[in-house]
């Protein structure tokens, strides 16, 4: 039985007994930052499982793209270990419990018509403590010394839904170790027993501070299930290992065509064979290479890639040619990959030969570590070499032993691990499911959301919690797929309550969180969503939709959206992309999007099927769910699966400005835009330019008052203005006037200290008045440099010939000073000494000295002591 073949044979038992089919969800988590990738089949699923929300469906199976790198380096020195697997579950939230999920467990493992593995071959592990679940499985068939005991058997991650589970072990036989039941129960990795399923009986709520046996029942008890599809392929194909299935095989091939070497069970073919797999979904799914989170994960594994390839003698960039191989081995479950491979192929390869560059650059750090006084390379110089330059340690150790040196591993493990523990402590506190809110999934009754045809109703109130109150009938939208909660209020007889949030509860209701209120259950009340507000928000969604489409037309297919807000005061888009686009393209897609809301385009709302949806192409909200009748926006070229509101044509936007675009990391890119009469705002988004204008002026304006000081005449226009147009060409207009105004006023200061020093060394006549009968020249200059002052210094002594001359200039916030003598003044002692007076120092020659020093603001001291020394 294929891959693929056993990925239907799950889905279609599951579904002919009532289950619904969802599909693989994104490996970039949604809007949960305990996760990097989508590491197990619960995951996109734990609203559900900690009572967030109640499924139509409380039946689920699917199967789950994963991506786990706890332990990278495991991968191809065991049969098992990956980093990207597919797990197929079935769910029950609420609904069948230990019973039914141990009953079906057994008939599609052992039933002919489906896996038909030999019950004699099959152990179960149990809690201790779990005897339900032991007469279970020996109700169904499995014999009582098949039935093993194990403490491991308790899934549980902190506060929130837990509970016992059970483990299926396939025995493999002696060909692959002696027989040893231990080696499960202790939970002994070996290659005999191989562990292909665990069923989670999720039936309590942990709790701080409470033993297990504490624990409080939960209201609604959850089976959670995981089934690895690479075992289970090794079981069904007889294969040695993971990699020599179906699900691998075919990219060992391709590397040996490569490398020209034959595959004979090494570590680098599967290392290869399994990162690839990794790389190809997660850009696939929209992650990208970077230094940090997902994108350093990402950047580690194509790394590792490209380390075994050299190990196989590959010297170029060489896994953008394998990407098509993933591609025609998995498009059958996923045929996004196919329209996704030309940017994948782009990003592998420039991400593959900049890390070639990287390795050369590694390697020359290298051999100069390898130049010093011992042979150990130290831990700390191997961990910067891996952490900055990407140098994997084993490179490092080839590199070390063949000419003679050893590598610290000790302490890179060291560094490594502490590198380690900072990332794990700042998820460790996030990573539970919320409690259950017993009342809020207890309660059922029907409420009605009108706010796509009115925003004004009169309504019964049908329940009151102490967060907030539901109606029978609500025109006020909750926050969801973006869209943030309508704003309004809610009146009974004379009273009016202002409305600050609203939230859906888990079957579907609308809380509408109030201030302080006296509304009880039963009371009659009006329901008042703020017009201006709502029309403001369905201008900026549709325009959300109309940006979505047009970047996916500039750039392609991979573009998916990445995150979104949309309310009344502008919208935010974030998307994947290569790189930052460039202003001219901003440009360009703004004026696209301004075009299509020209071009009148009705808003069509339609009803149907997730699958009718599907072939026609709709493009899914990011982050939701849907149920098996979907609502579908369309605007022509573009149909999206939405619940949000939006006009009914697209004239009715207005029209359309970018105000700001950045860059969030990990190659997610941020727009902020504004529709509709928002545009107007977009001077908001300018006060940062503004600010710096501002600042720019009035060090203009500080330049020409101390030249006017100074008798120096200089032509400066400080006007900075221009007409707002309404567009990303302010953002660019005041951008290049800041950079405009930024030259002026440098210019504007060079021009100003150059007329200074013109106009100080043209005025020698003014320092020979202060000469006093010796000759002595003792003055204070402004904003002269060294050079300057020196050359006006000897060009006094010059005209006098005789005596001392003493200049004490002031740049900025440093004072400068030389002396020059032709009298028995030693000049060097004599600007020691006045130097030190603002707090410098200096010295030089009998006939001449300088020094510098870093209090400015007692030059006058410096002078009156200079002429008292003097006198």
């Amino acid at each position: 039985m294929r891959g693929h073949e056993i990925k239907k044979t799950w889905l279609n038992y599951f579904k002919e007994r009532g289950h619904r089919v969802e599909e693989s969800a994104s490996l970039v988590p949604i809007n949960d930052p305990t996760l990097l990738f989508i590491n197990a089949g619960v995951a996109p699923l734990k609203d559900y499982f900690d009572g967030t929300r109640v499924p139509k469906n409380p039946r689920m199976v699917n199967v789950q793209k994963c991506i786990r790198t706890n332990d990278i380096e495991n991968v191809g020195r065991t049969a098992r270990h990956h980093t990207f697997f597919e797990m197929l579950g079935n769910f029950s939230i609420g609904d069948y419990f230990r019973d039914k999920a141990i009953e079906w467990a057994y008939d599609i493992l052992t039933s002919g018509d489906y896996f038909g593995l030999d019950p004699d071959r099959l152990y179960m592990t149990v809690y201790p403590t779990d005897e339900e679940t032991r007469r279970k499985w020996m109700e169904v068939g499995v014999k009582e010394d098949h039935i093993l005991y194990s403490e491991e058997c308790f899934w549980e991650i902190g506060p929130g839904p837990c509970g016992p589970s059970s483990e299926v072990f396939y025995d493999r036989g002696d060909a692959y170790g002696e027989a040893d039941l231990s080696l499960i129960e202790n939970d002994v990795d070996n290659d005999r027993y191989v562990e292909i399923w665990n069923i989670v009986f999720s039936q309590f709520n942990a709790k701080e501070g409470l033993s297990r046996e504490e624990y409080p029942e939960l209201p609604s008890k959850n089976i959670d299930t995981g089934m690895g599809l690479e075992r289970m392929a090794a079981v069904m194909q007889d294969a040695q290992t993971n990699f020599e299935t179906d699900l691998f095989y075919p990219i060992i091939e391709a590397v040996e065509s490569l490398s020209g070497v034959p595959y004979e069970g090494q570590m680098s073919f599967k290392v290869i064979a399994d990162h690839i797999r990794s790389v190809v979904f997660a850009v696939s799914d929209g992650a990208t290479f970077s230094n940090e989170k997902r994108g350093y994960v990402l950047r580690r594994l194509l790394r590792r890639a490209v380390k075994h390839g050299r190990h196989l003698g590959i010297e170029k960039a060489f896994l953008k040619d394998l990407v098509e191989t993933v591609v025609s081995m998995m498009e059958e479950t996923y045929p996004y990959l196919r329209n996704t491979q030309s940017f994948t192929e782009k990003l592998i390869e420039k991400e593959e030969n900049k890390f070639l560059e990287t390795l050369h650059y590694g390697e020359k750090i290298l051999e100069d570590l390898m130049q010093g006084d011992t042979n150990i390379i130290d831990g700390k110089d191997a961990f910067k070499l891996y952490d900055t330059y990407g140098f994997p340690v084993e490179l490092t150790e080839e590199y070390a032993e063949a000419e003679g040196f050893t590598v610290d591993k000790e302490g890179f493990h060291a560094y490594m691990a502490e590198q380690k523990e900072r990332a794990r402590e700042a998820r460790r506190e996030k990573a539970s499911m919320h409690d259950q809110n017993k009342a809020f999934l207890a309660f059922k009754e029907e409420s009605t959301f009108v706010g796509y045809e009115t925003t004004r109703v009169e309504s019964r109130v049908i329940k009151v919690f102490d967060e907030g109150i539901v109606t029978q009938k609500t025109p006020f939208y909750a926050e969801s797929g973006g869209q943030v909660a309508d704003s309004g209020v809610i009146v009974k007889e004379e009273k009016v309550y202002t409305v600050v949030d609203v939230q859906r509860l888990p079957n579907g209701q609308h809380l509408h969180v109030l201030e302080d209120h006296d509304i009880e259950e039963g009371d009659m009340v009006t329901l008042h969503v703020d017009e201006m507000a709502r029309e403001a928000t369905k201008a900026h969604h549709s325009a959300t939709h109309l940006l979505y489409s047009t970047l996916r037309e500039v750039f392609g297919d991979h573009i998916t959206q990445q995150g979104s807000l949309v309310g009344p005061d502008y919208l935010r888009f974030d998307f994947n992309h290569l790189e930052l686009p460039d202003d001219e393209t901003i440009l360009s897609i703004e004026d696209a999007v301004n075009e299509k809301i020209q071009a009148a385009i009705d808003v069509d709302v339609e009803h149907g099927s997730v699958e009718d949806a599907k072939a026609r192409g709709a493009v899914a909200e990011f982050g939701e769910k849907y149920d098996d009748e979907v609502r579908m926006v369309n605007m022509g070229e573009t149909l999206d699966l939405c619940g949000g509101t939006h006009v009914d044509n697209t004239k009715e936007i207005g029209r359309f400005a970018i105000a700001h675009v950045e860059s969030k990391g990990s190659g997610i890119y941020r727009i902020v835009a504004l529709a509709g009469d928002r545009v107007s705002q977009i001077r908001d988004y300018l006060h940062g330019f503004e600010s710096q204008l501002s600042h720019l002026r009035n060090k203009a304006e500080n330049i020409l008052a101390s030249a006017e000081a100074e008798g120096i005449l200089l032509d400066f226009d400080t006007d900075a203005t221009f007409d707002i147009e309404g567009s990303y060409r302010d953002v660019l207009n005041m951008r290049a006037l800041v950079e405009r105004f930024q030259k002026d006023v440098k210019n504007l200061e060079k021009t100003f200290e150059q007329k200074r020093k013109e106009k100080n060394l043209a005025d020698v006549e003014q320092y020979l008045d202060l000469a006093d009968e010796e000759g002595n020249i003792v003055a204070r200059t402004e904003g002269l440099d060294s050079e300057s002052l020196k050359s006006l210094a000897d060009r006094l002594m010059e005209h006098t010939q005789r005596g001392v001359v003493f200049l004490a200039n002031v740049a900025g916030e440093k004072l400068i000073c030389v002396a020059k003598s032709k009298s028995d003044v030693h000049a060097g002692n004599l600007i020691k000494e006045a130097a030190q007076i603002a707090g410098g120092g200096g010295g030089g020659r009998p006939d001449f000295a300088q020094a510098g020093a870093k209090q400015p603001e007692k030059v006058d001291d410096v002078i009156a002591f200079v002429k008292e020394k003097l006198s």
